[in-house]
């Protein structure tokens, strides 16, 4: 089912998306999808930070463009023109096309418009990375999980600065959230992106979110999610 969003260039279209993605990681479903790349690209800069679930979505979507590109089929989206109205606006899709032909040569095209351009530019960049003599990465995926505090008093935001400290080839922390799990405690939930041959999430959490210095604030660290988000370039 498809949903709409306001001018997300005013202070009510951002507003209603904040509100939106209070209890959600993504636009649609439970990973990264066209549909965040239709409401991503929407925006002329990037959202301000006191729209703080706004602000994390952004950063996540924006660091998943950089880092891998974002190919899964979403639900169905509608954002409303940003334009200032002064004169009755064409389709936004065809207000978009300009923008979108104005950008880098190199850029992939966001909308999937542009399918045999974008097997193109993967395939290049598979062949690029093969003649640079890079290791082949056996894909990457999106995890989400749930970080629990020692108690109530236990301070959240130095709980997921300590997590967010955590630092290694292969991984990108993205958006995160609040979740109340009773008598006054909250748990943080945070995505992240790995690289699978770099990253093992039992490792990360035994060795790192659940030991010394990290485990000052954190009493335990499950998986909630885990998904696939791009295949191995070996297969």
């Amino acid at each position: 089912m498809a949903v709409s969003f306001a001018n997300l260039n005013s202070e009510a279209g951002l507003k209603k998306l904040d509100e939106y993605l209070l209890t959600r990681s993504y636009i649609t479903g439970y990973q990264a999808s066209k549909d965040d790349l239709a409401v991503y690209t929407s925006f002329s800069a990037a959202p301000s930070s006191k729209y703080i679930n706004v602000a994390r979505w952004f950063n996540h979507i924006d660091a998943l463009v950089r880092l891998s590109g974002i190919t899964a089929e979403g639900q169905g989206v509608k954002v409303e023109s940003s334009a200032v109205p002064s004169a009755p606006t064409p389709d936004v899709a065809e207000a978009q096309a300009p923008v979108a032909e104005e950008d880098d040569d190199d850029d992939v095209d966001l909308f999937g418009e542009e399918t045999e351009d974008e097997k193109k530019a993967a395939e290049e960049r598979a062949a690029a990375a093969k003649a640079s003599g890079k290791k082949k990465e056996s894909g990457k995926s999106s995890v989400l999980l749930d970080v629990k505090p020692w108690d109530d008093e236990t301070d959240m935001a130095k709980l997921e600065e300590a997590v967010r400290s955590v630092q290694m080839e292969g991984l990108l922390w993205g958006a995160s959230k609040l979740v109340p799990v009773g008598y006054g405690i909250k748990k943080l939930q945070i995505m992240m992106t790995i690289v699978d041959d770099l990253v093992s999430v039992d490792t990360l959490i035994e060795d790192y979110l659940c030991a010394e210095p990290v485990n000052e604030y954190v009493q335990s660290c499950d998986i909630v999610a885990f998904n696939k988000i791009c295949k191995s370039l070996n297969s």
